[in-house]
């Protein structure tokens, strides 16, 4: 199978061109080329912007997949949709589950048949307006190539995911909390940690992609690709803490003290933003029979990666982490 990945040159894309090359199947990566890859010889090399050089880049070819990790608009899924016409198996496309937090009234946990419904106005604040932005652009997006599908039969699955953990993940947010852990402080948890979350593992992401590409059952659908468990914040930080061996206390702390003490809740502690999705993962469970590995297994990994190769240097988040320990004295 020939399988050209647009974009994601790290983290899950590194992956994906892992289990894909594994699998024997040939694999051509279309990105800018700013960032290096590991793949050697292995792979073929498209260099170019996608939206402005796509058609160029993949003229007279055909491809039995696409996987596409970077888009981001209703422009880039139309433009796909028109470029791949006919010329690929199956186009699967990444997205994510902040199509569900534009919406208006939409329940936690969001199943697939949430996605319907009226969005929130669009906010003022800055970093809001961003967050808002970024999820609406992703809805347009999955609706261009769900019109593709339904008007010509463009072979599309929309792929959505939360929070996406790893070893490599380049924002650095677990890293965050293991360095923190590390260092024996105390570690915040803004309103205590009490809330659930539902994240997915970057492994399985690939190996479900992998799994699924040519499924005809699956064109024209989105899938909610998540772990099953759900434990709380304070619960996963809790395991992390035990895997390593730290003696950290978790400290519940009030948003508002953060806030009043110059600190961002959501640089103390990356997984209690508010722009956290939550996903219901029993479709892709019920129908495609996805089972996500345990969260202690790949928690286990990510620990063991991060105490064998520990990084050079700290997360930029953990800038604060002086101010960290005095908020936590007075807590």
């Amino acid at each position: 199978m020939h399988v050209l990945v647009i974009g994601g040159n790290r983290f899950v894309g590194w992956l994906l061109g892992f289990r894909l090359l594994a699998g024997g199947h040939r694999l051509t990566l279309l990105n800018r080329g700013s960032l290096p890859d590991p793949f050697g010889g292995r792979a073929e090399r498209l260099v170019g912007d996608r939206r402005r050089d796509l058609q160029r880049l993949v003229a007279g070819r055909t491809f039995d997949a696409v996987v596409d990790l970077a888009a981001y608009t209703g422009e880039d899924g139309r433009r796909a949709a028109e470029v791949f016409q006919g010329r690929v198996g199956h186009h699967v496309m990444i997205s994510t589950g902040q199509v569900y937090l534009v919406r208006d009234g939409c329940p936690r946990p969001a199943s697939e048949r949430d996605y319907e419904g009226p969005l929130l106005p669009r906010p003022a604040e800055p970093n809001e307006l961003e967050e808002w932005t970024y999820g609406v652009d992703k809805r347009a997006c999955e609706d261009a190539l769900a019109e593709a599908h339904a008007r010509h039969g463009f072979p599309a699955t929309r792929l959505r995911l939360p929070m996406v953990n790893g070893e490599r993940d380049f924002h650095r947010r677990m890293e965050g909390y293991l360095w923190r852990l590390l260092d024996g402080g105390p570690v915040l948890l803004p309103d205590g940690g009490t809330h659930a979350v539902r994240h997915v593992y970057g492994g399985e992401v690939a190996r479900f992609i992998v799994e699924i590409l040519l499924r005809a059952d699956t064109f024209g659908h989105a899938y909610n690709v998540a772990q099953h468990e759900t434990p709380t914040l304070a619960g996963m930080i809790g395991r992390l803490r035990d895997l390593l061996g730290s003696r950290s206390p978790l400290v519940p702390v009030a948003r508002e003290r953060l806030v009043a003490a110059g600190l961002r809740p959501a640089a103390v502690s990356p997984f209690s933003g508010a722009w956290m999705s939550f996903l219901d993962p029993r479709r892709v469970e019920h129908e495609l029979g996805f089972r996500h590995e345990p969260l202690e297994l790949y928690l286990g990994k990510i620990v063991a990666a991060f105490l064998a190769h520990p990084p050079p240097d700290r997360p930029p988040a953990l800038a604060g982490r002086a101010l960290e320990l005095e908020v936590a004295s007075r807590a």
